[in-house]
């Protein structure tokens, strides 16, 4: 018992009848407050200065990232996985997207923390983050070593294919703590891709060439996503045995393997003057498509797959 307290008693007049054994028991009974009140005291900052449970997921390069329960506060460091939180109801949750997070509308609202390259990672700390979300491995290495170190969770999102990237929506949802809404969304999406290999099954392929950029010619290769959405949409891509993700192509080889599509994802780039040589040109079968749809792998990238289905067979 502290000094402070031993003096309040000393200042209570006991009346005559009281005996010594009751002031000793009125003390006793005291201090054992005072422990009890102490032990509450102790227990409560134990309770308030313990570690939050977590629970331990592994992202889509194989890490494992242990994450609190239903996490309140997200920063995303790609526009699809802000379209992907945002379509999953987790709009009001997410506190800090990049530079080109422009869809929903909403998005345009939230803190930037940068563009998806280089973000600030003073930004990213001051939000104060429950959970960070990236779209590649090697999007962000730096900033993921030194996020780790912080103990702020980085789960990296990685689709390589359009089955990928509806399985990354459903561990996004899992993650969050959304499973039934990512399930939907999910069933969703899977219904509108079936729908679309159907009208194709039946159909030729004719030769897709995409072009991603134009001064160097480059294009999508095996591994990218977008040639798995070239092939569902009832094309096949002459890129589709280049081994890297998006390489470089030559002109006379994209002439000679006589691409009968073209799509031109290159901004406001011209289609190379060599490349009026091929059935593509002469059909008049050049089309430009809505970069958001077609190059973010989210939830859009149906509406983008639909497009081009309706390209390569308008019929």
């Amino acid at each position: 018992m502290s000094a402070s307290s031993l003096s309040r008693f000393k200042a209570v007049r006991l009346p005559p009848a009281f005996s010594l054994t009751a002031a000793f028991g009125l003390i006793r009974i005291a201090g054992l407050v005072a422990i009890a009140g102490a032990c509450l005291s102790i227990s409560c900052a134990s309770r308030k200065s313990a570690p939050e449970a977590t629970h331990a997921f592994t992202d889509e390069i194989g890490r494992t990232v242990n994450v609190r329960p239903d996490p309140q506060r997200i920063v995303s460091l790609a526009p699809s996985v802000t379209e992907t939180l945002f379509a999953l109801g987790l709009g009001n949750r997410v506190v800090g997207v990049t530079s080109f997070c422009d869809y929903p509308p909403e998005a345009r609202d939230k803190q930037s923390v940068g563009d998806t390259q280089r973000p600030s990672l003073e930004k990213i700390v001051a939000l104060k983050p429950d959970l960070v979300i990236i779209s590649t491995a090697s999007q962000l290495e730096q900033s993921v070593r030194h996020l780790d170190e912080l103990r702020i969770p980085v789960y990296v999102s990685n689709p390589l294919n359009l089955e990928g990237m509806l399985t990354s929506i459903e561990h996004i949802g899992e993650i969050a703590g959304v499973q039934d809404r990512a399930k939907e969304l999910t069933s969703q999406m899977r219904n509108r891709i079936e729908a679309v290999r159907v009208r194709v099954a039946s159909r030729p392929q004719p030769r897709v060439f995409l072009i991603l950029g134009c001064e160097p010619l480059i294009t999508a290769g095996a591994p990218s996503f977008i040639s798995d959405l070239i092939a569902r949409a009832g094309g096949r891509s002459i890129s589709e045995s280049e081994p890297t993700d998006y390489p470089q192509f030559s002109l006379e080889t994209a002439v000679a393997r006589q691409p009968e599509v073209i799509f031109l994802q290159a901004g406001n780039e011209a289609l190379p003057a060599r490349l009026r040589e091929t059935p593509a040109a002469r059909e008049g079968r050049i089309y430009r498509l809505d970069d958001a749809l077609l190059l973010r792998p989210g939830p859009r990238i149906v509406d983008g797959l639909e497009e081009m289905a309706s390209r390569i067979h308008p019929e």
